[in-house]
């Protein structure tokens, strides 16, 4: 039962911290070292990543019309005005190009490197020197920002350039957890001229084939069996970080309609320096 009770908080913690930029990777190795599961040490980095996908649902769920490319409801830009392409929506299809384009850097070195990143830099100093710098980063971006105009105000005006650097941005967070890939995505994209609901908007669809494909990569490397208590634990994160997520986002694109991201930088920095004390001086 405690087992199950701990893959509830994990489930919240995850659906929590995936769409606010203060790095869900790093909450969820700093909440390791005070709650363990009881599970081995594979399945355990198997649950981290997996227990996204119900995160992955929630934006799925919540941004279907953003991203769905088929059907004649609403379809204002079809690729045809008869045949087939009456079906295909444009500006999606354009859309799913971008998507594509930003996946690809962090891909790449995900693929090839996540062992070596695993090894070297999941721990809480790590961590809390991510937190830290990307926290003063969101603080000077949004100073320096100050009064600006956006010139991209959606999705359908970020062009293909945006795209590809977003995604350059992505890969600062699939090389160091506790920098939140939400929270690089978001500090480029505001350095290129791009509105804060526009930039979480895109980091938020954005997430869709990324989470999935990290998902994927897991299951395909994981090399143990699963138990049927392991099965349960992982369903219960993964039930838990939907519902959680579905809240989280939503009130996240209110928040920002109102607000910059200057608390989440300062959350960041003060975890991150909680975090650090803690590392030199307490952890084993």
């Amino acid at each position: 039962m405690w087992d199950y009770i701990v893959a509830v908080i994990f489930g919240i913690v995850e659906g929590v911290t995936e769409w606010i930029p203060i790095s869900s990777t790093g909450h969820m190795i700093l909440l390791n070292e005070f709650l363990k599961l009881n599970v081995s040490p594979e399945f355990f980095d198997l649950y981290l990543v997996v227990i996204q996908l119900g995160a992955i649902l929630a934006v799925v769920f919540l941004f279907w019309k953003d991203i769905w490319p088929f059907g004649r409801k609403d379809n204002e830009d079809p690729f045809s005005d008869s045949g087939i392409g009456r079906y295909v929506k444009k500006d999606k299809i354009v859309l799913w190009i971008k998507i594509v384009i930003a996946c690809i850097p962090a891909g790449i070195v995900g693929v090839l490197f996540d062992g070596v990143f695993e090894k070297y830099f999941y721990n809480s100093i790590s961590v809390a020197m991510a937190l830290i710098v990307f926290g003063i980063a969101f603080l000077l971006v949004e100073y320096l920002i100050k009064d600006k105009d956006f010139k991209v105000r959606s999705l359908e005006r970020l062009t293909y350039k945006n795209a590809l650097i977003i995604g350059i941005w992505q890969v600062i967070a699939a090389v160091f957890p506790g920098t939140s890939r939400s929270g690089t995505t978001i500090v480029g994209s505001l350095l290129m001229g791009i509105s804060r609901e526009t930039a979480a908007r895109f980091t938020f669809v954005l997430a869709v084939p990324v989470m999935f494909g990290a998902s994927l990569l897991k299951i395909i490397k994981y090399k143990g069996t699963v138990t049927a208590n392991e099965a349960v634990i992982l369903a219960i994160g993964v039930i838990v970080a939907f519902g959680v997520s579905f809240v989280v986002i939503k009130w996240m694109m209110g928040f920002i309609r109102k607000h910059d991201f200057k608390p989440f930088g300062i959350y960041r920095i003060v975890l991150g320096l909680i975090v650090l004390i803690y590392g030199i001086f307490f952890a084993k």
